[in-house]
């Protein structure tokens, strides 16, 4: 994926111990990063600088792949969930086999 957004982190404490950092990152990316910072009461250079410190001490690092569902879909889920228990809905049927699983799913 190519990346044509750039972010600059500029220091303005003791300029002589600060460098400007240049990094290509996907626009969108930097604007939500930036607004969750800004809820957490801080500059996304802080949290990157962060970041920069946990590595070098680390020298290692790590991605969370964690779901996060789209609020919409949430809001479906516990819908259906909320359906099913009270017991307003039709029986759920389950599969024991790819072929059963097609036939029910194309059933209706």
């Amino acid at each position: 994926m190519d990346y044509d957004y750039n972010i600059t982190i500029i220091y303005t404490i003791d300029t002589s111990m600060k460098t400007i950092l240049n990094i290509k990152v996907d626009k969108e990316e930097k604007e939500k990063a930036k607004q969750i910072a800004l809820q957490m009461g801080v500059p996304l250079s802080t949290i990157i600088n962060a970041h920069l410190r946990e590595f070098i001490r680390t020298r290692e690092f790590s991605v969370r792949l964690e779901p996060v569902l789209k609020p919409e879909v949430e809001k479906e889920i516990l819908r259906r969930s909320r359906e099913y228990h009270s017991g307003k809905c039709e029986k759920i049927k389950f599969a024991t086999s790819a072929k059963e699983a097609r036939k029910i799913l194309f059933s209706k």
